[in-house]
């Protein structure tokens, strides 16, 4: 066995390199440099680190914020839709309303009459039910100027009155919970003609 150590020894010379596994023949790295190198990456991946955490952070506010808008977009939505779920059903009554009305007219000339008695009762729960539902007369007046917003001009006549003038109130108009639901029709006056001058 002493033999075979005398051996190998004889075939590596002293201070020559070991085989390429061992380090011990290569010259070492300066303790400095290693370190700087370990800093300068640790630093390049904290720095990216943080730029990503921004990054997310920037985005979940975003997000939240986009959610919140969301959120009271749909409870605006779903108040408008509660408050006027009911306008189809209104505005088809109405015509009902306009000729119970002129009904109401026409037995107005006997009110000491059961028709005309029982037709009041009638009146008046429909308007107790057209007041619940949010549903109110626009209170429109005969020599009041005319807004488009509220109003309808059916037609327009020569009148002595100011141009824009009401002069007759054709068909009542509503409001449904301060929105317009039908609009006053009505009757304007328009601007006198001159009288041609005879040729």
């Amino acid at each position: 066995m002493s033999e075979n150590v005398k051996d190998l020894e004889k075939e590596q010379p002293e201070g020559a390199p070991c085989e390429d596994a061992c380090d011990c023949g290569k010259p070492d790295k300066p303790e400095q440099e290693y370190a700087d190198a370990v800093d300068e990456s640790a630093e390049g991946e904290a720095a990216a680190a943080v730029d990503e955490l921004q990054k997310w952070r920037d985005m979940a506010m975003r997000t939240a914020a986009e959610y919140d808008n969301y959120r009271k977009r749909c409870v605006k939505d779903r108040e408008e839709f509660t408050r006027y779920a009911t306008r189809g059903l209104l505005e088809e009554l109405l015509p009902v309303v306009d000729n119970f009305e002129m009904g109401m007219m026409m037995a107005g000339q006997d009110t000491s009459s059961m028709i005309y008695i029982g037709m009041s009762m009638v009146q008046k729960q429909l308007g107790d039910f057209m007041a619940a539902q949010g549903v109110e007369p626009i209170p429109t007046e005969v020599g009041q100027m005319f807004d488009h917003n509220i109003h309808e001009a059916i037609q327009s006549e020569p009148s002595d009155k100011p141009e824009g003038t009401i002069i007759r109130i054709l068909r009542r108009g509503y409001n449904l919970k301060g929105r317009l639901l039908r609009p006053v029709n009505v009757v304007v006056a328009a601007a006198p003609q001159e009288e041609k001058s005879a040729e």
